[in-house]
């Protein structure tokens, strides 16, 4: 919320808006007003729409190259930005497989378009794409790391295209980044199928990052576009409304692999926070 602003400024005291860079759990910051996005309102969805509604929709803009008809498989696809990627994908004109641990999540994927979700927990990923998906996937939204990476890798259609996200599978490690184990045999892969395996970050395009936002508020206001909010409700410490304290248990919650959508935790003034 904007608390203070320069005669030059186009923002208004009291007005939301959305800072993503360094600094960003403050209390008060003073920056540049192209530093600031608007909000509509401080809305959870409003805020879910930001860092993974933002990765999702340039990342397969720009990085994937998404073409209508094509396979695209989402990692994670009920988690924060998996939700998104598999929205998007779909309004694309393309085929959509999705990635999950439940079938709670599995119900989830299946309300947001999702073609084939997939519970790796009961199916063997690699059999099911092997098996239904002979030609192979085209684009994967890759956030997992590890064995899943490699499976996607192993999968990929002749020019696909393998987009990294993030590797959860090294964040939770105590040790470290979990290699991929196929990493040896990454080369001929994807040089025999003229594949490609590409990196995004969010704050390399920071250029289209308004653009982009006002395009998703305008989906989800026209109610094209689901923007799932867990605010830890089936946690076992109860919903996440502590602010700054109820951040590590917000954590250990994402890495129980039962959160759906994007985990929000809520400041007692009623600012919410990613």
């Amino acid at each position: 919320m904007v608390v203070a602003a320069g005669v030059e400024s186009n923002f208004k005291v009291g007005q939301p808006v959305a800072y993503m860079l360094s600094g960003a759990f403050s209390e008060y910051k003073v920056l540049p007003s192209s530093s600031a996005i608007p909000l509509p309102s401080l809305k959870a969805e409003y805020i879910t729409l930001l860092g993974s509604g933002l990765t999702a929709a340039i990342c397969l803009d720009e990085v994937g190259e998404l073409k209508k008809g094509e396979t695209v498989l989402v990692t994670a696809a009920a988690g924060g930005t998996g939700q998104f990627a598999v929205q998007l994908a779909k309004k694309a004109g393309c085929h959509v497989i999705g990635t999950c641990s439940t079938d709670t999540k599995m119900e989830f994927l299946r309300s947001i378009g999702c073609d084939r979700p997939i519970n790796y927990k009961k199916e063997d990923l690699n059999e099911v794409l092997k098996t239904e998906y002979p030609k192979g996937v085209d684009v994967v939204y890759e956030s997992v790391g590890a064995q899943m990476f490699d499976t996607c890798v192993n999968r990929l259609a002749l020019k696909g295209r393998l987009i990294v996200i993030g590797f959860i599978a090294g964040y939770k490690s105590d040790t470290g980044y979990t290699p991929i184990r196929g990493g040896a045999t990454l080369p001929p892969k994807l040089l025999t199928k003229s594949a490609s395996v590409r990196g995004f970050l969010l704050s390399h395009y920071t250029d289209l990052w308004v653009e982009y936002y006002q395009r998703l508020v305008s989906m989800y206001n026209a109610g094209d576009l689901v923007s799932q909010v867990d605010r830890g409700e089936a946690s076992g410490t109860g919903v996440f409304n502590k602010g700054l304290q109820s951040i590590p248990d917000a954590v250990e919650y994402l890495y129980t692999g039962q959160s759906k959508g994007k985990i929000i935790v809520e400041f007692p003034e009623g600012n919410s926070k990613l």
